[in-house]
């Protein structure tokens, strides 16, 4: 499990410096724009340090990055999304044996950020509406 988490910090860090990087800003500028520490954000993109939804927030903010975006690329909304209450993961095993799709649109490079979180949202809510008729729409096509 700590592999997992550690990529993901790993693959954040890379997107906000990404991002950063197409902005044309320094990281000295975002850590002003986000009232951030430098030595604190430059551990944030080399992976080192898991930062809160607030810091989140703040760099969704500066690089102009829906927060949802932010959050996804760091496991946030994935984490939310599959946990019940009682924190026991409800997709289980059956999860792991699908292709997760939420990963192949973030990982395609032709869709915008935009794009993406509209098309991860009507995905999710595609999903819902199936659990909701208990699969009958799909086998009455």
């Amino acid at each position: 499990m700590t592999d997992l988490w550690e990529a993901q910090r790993e693959a954040l860090g890379a997107f906000i410096r990404d991002r950063r990087k197409r902005a044309n800003l320094s990281l000295r500028q975002l850590a002003e724009m986000t009232s951030l520490s430098n030595p604190y954000l430059s551990q944030v993109e080399r992976g080192l340090h898991q930062p809160s939804v607030r810091v989140l927030k703040a760099i969704s903010d500066a690089l102009n990055v829906s927060a949802e975006t932010l959050m996804a690329q760091a496991g946030l909304i994935d984490a939310i999304a599959t946990t019940s209450v009682d924190g026991t993961s409800e997709a289980g095993a059956q999860a792991r044996d699908v292709p997760d799709t939420e990963d192949v649109i973030r990982a395609d490079q032709r869709l915008s950020d935009e794009q993406k979180a509209a098309l991860i949202a009507v995905y999710r809510s595609m999903l819902g509406s199936a659990a909701d008729l208990g699969g009958t729409a799909l086998n009455e096509s």
